[in-house]
């Protein structure tokens, strides 16, 4: 099972405050310990929305929202992609993660579909083509 772990902005990650000396080390060695047990696939932090961009969809019609978003609480500041055996795996790992903030915060974990989510919509060859855009996407990034 593949999980993405979402870490939650503040009002200090939307203000752009950089982790200190100390919390970067503590992820680093957490982060360690992800990858020693084979977990950790891909784990990142975000910039702030002010630096971003959303895009509303209606119809046809496309409008791009430049940031900053309101509402920090519903903003994501980073993340990782986990491949765990279920759920509680993932939250007992999450439990040992230090504090990404300065303050409290909440970190949500939510599983990735896998093709067999889709079931019969998911076809063959719509597999085939999906199997091959990730071959040509590993190729592009050296794997």
């Amino acid at each position: 099972m593949r999980v993405m772990v979402l870490v939650k902005a503040t009002k200090d990650s939307e203000a752009g405050v950089m982790p200190s000396q100390q919390l970067l080390a503590e992820m680093g060695a957490y982060n360690e310990q992800l990858v020693q047990a084979g977990i950790m696939q891909a784990g990142e932090g975000l910039h702030p929305s002010s630096k971003g961009a959303r895009l509303r969809f209606a119809g046809n019609k496309r409008t791009v929202i430049n940031g900053p978003f309101a509402e920090t609480k519903e903003l994501v500041a980073g993340y990782w992609v986990w491949q765990v055996k279920s759920l509680d795996e993932a939250i007992e790992w999450l439990k040992k993660c230090p504090n990404p903030h300065f303050e409290d915060c909440e970190l949500e974990i939510r599983p990735i579909f896998s093709c067999e989510d889709f079931g019969p919509a998911y076809t063959p060859e719509l597999q085939a083509q999906a199997e091959s855009q990730q071959a040509r996407m590993d190729k592009l990034q050296g794997k």
